[in-house]
């Protein structure tokens, strides 16, 4: 009575990624209206070189906030962001590096850091784009950096 089922399989040598999703011009994030009257603060569009800038700056807070797990210093002072743009229509690219290809993090700090600049409001998309030239040495940390891992 117990027919064995068996499921076919192919084995492939790679698969296309799957396109990436966008927000499109017809979507609209809900705003909490509340939480902004209270604060006393009034939305800004990106726009301008003065309103990318300022974005530019608040992508930059949101780096901050990522930790290395191995060293007690934020990516950013670590220097392992080569590059933050931000074009006119609120799309992040953000040029990175590890600080080895064998980091136990490879996999998982380029999908947190893409993660951590689309939470910054007035942005609509960002990409993360992972490099290995120049390579990471210590002399990309900033004095902070060093200053906290005392080799300064």
């Amino acid at each position: 009575m117990n027919e064995e089922r068996k499921i076919e399989t192919e084995e492939v040598e790679a698969v296309t990624p799957p396109p990436r999703a966008r927000v499109t011009e017809t979507f609209e994030r809900k705003r909490d209206y509340l939480t902004g009257f209270l604060a006393g603060e009034t939305e800004t569009q990106p726009g301008g070189s003065a309103g990318n800038e300022e974005l530019r700056d608040t992508v930059i807070a949101a780096l901050k906030s990522i930790y290395d797990p191995e060293i007690p210093v934020d990516i950013y002072e670590l220097g392992l962001i080569y590059d933050v743009e931000i074009s006119e229509d609120g799309d992040a690219l953000v040029t990175m590096t590890l600080t080895t290809p064998h980091c136990p993090v490879a996999e998982s700090l380029p999908q947190e850091v893409e993660l951590r600049v689309l939470s910054v409001p007035g942005i609509r998309d960002s990409e993360v784009k992972l490099v290995w030239d120049p390579p990471w040495d210590p002399s990309k940390m900033s004095d902070e950096a060093r200053l906290e891992l005392g080799m300064l």
